[in-house]
């Protein structure tokens, strides 16, 4: 099948964590006594919007919410049937991950409609498992297999993020340079991003074991109550990095902010130094007549080490002042 039509992949579940393969005819003539249909659509598809609109008996208002282009996770209960829209890291060729993708899942007794438009490796790892026999066996396990696979998936990405943020503060105790802040910055970008859509998830995912529902038994909501601690516990390391972040990026700027300060602390009291002497080779710089020692071979010598004594007595006085 290719999801150039908007047809992704099509089952009808055995019930027994099996799968039979079907095609947009099948689907057509689906009826629930065959089993539970799993339909996976390609949202910006020529015929999504169709079978949606015309074959799919969806309320218009859930297809128009499914169709959405940008989506927050969420979770709306209808009857018996449930829209659950969640979001996952885009792993992707040449994607960032903290580009979340949306997949959109409505859920029915017997029928389940899931919408995406980017790749999702939670889904085909669901695809790969009715395949060998090991998928879901109903909604309940569908959703709870998803949500699953959708925060399997975070974790590596928290852990380099953590990774990343260590080797950073072990820089900034030893380095001093300025690029350290535009990558502590992109970091801190980076989990604003990804708490940005984990956030609501975690509240969609603390909200669907207190759903009732024919197909959601108590073990479906054990596992989600799993789910979501998990969903908890990264919103909270995500939390923990960006605050690790800020802070390292200001002990980075105070380090700078002292750098500089000592700079410039050094140059005043070169300038304090010098200032006096300037001020006596300025005079004697002067072309007017009087100049004392103009006839005197040994005057040269004498302002030369006047000079020094004067700046030794500075450096004296400065020190007996504790400014150096």
């Amino acid at each position: 099948m290719s999801d150039a039509d908007g047809l992704i992949c099509a089952f009808i579940l055995d019930g027994k964590g099996g799968g039979r393969p079907v095609d947009w005819p099948e689907i057509s003539a689906w009826t629930p006594d065959q089993g539970v249909l799993w339909v996976h659509l390609d949202r910006t598809g020529n015929k999504t919007r169709h079978w949606l609109a015309k074959e799919s008996r969806i309320d218009p208002v859930i297809c128009q919410t499914l169709l959405q282009e940008e989506v927050r996770p969420r979770v709306l209960h209808i009857d018996d049937a449930m829209l659950v829209i969640l979001r996952g890291v885009n792993l992707n060729p040449g994607a960032d991950p903290e580009d979340m993708v949306g997949v959109r899942t409505w859920l029915e007794p017997e029928r389940i409609v899931t919408l995406r438009h980017r790749r999702l490796m939670a889904v085909s790892d669901l695809r790969d498992a009715l395949h060998a026999g090991t998928g879901p066996i109903g909604p309940g396990d569908f959703l709870y297999r998803l949500a699953d696979g959708l925060i399997d998936r975070v974790g590596p990405v928290l852990s380099d993020l953590d990774d990343r943020v260590d080797a950073l503060e072990d820089e900034v105790l030893t380095a001093h340079s300025a690029e350290l802040r535009s990558r502590l910055g992109a970091i801190r970008r980076e989990a604003i991003a990804l708490r940005r859509y984990l956030s609501p998830q975690r509240d969609v995912m603390s909200r669907l074991p207190m759903e009732q529902t024919s197909w959601l038994d108590t073990l479906h909501k054990a596992h989600l109550r799993e789910v979501a601690d998990r969903t908890l516990r990264y919103v909270e390391d995500l939390d923990a990095a960006r605050e690790r972040a800020a802070v390292a990026q200001d002990e980075l700027n105070s380090r700078l902010s002292d750098q500089m300060n000592k700079t410039m602390y050094l140059l005043t009291i070169v300038a304090a130094v010098l200032l006096p002497p300037s001020l006596i080779t300025g005079l004697f710089g002067i072309n007017v007549g009087g100049m004392p020692g103009v006839e005197s071979a040994w005057s040269f010598g004498f302002v030369v080490v006047g000079l020094v004594v004067l700046a030794a007595i500075e450096i004296v006085l400065l020190r007996r002042l504790k400014w150096i």
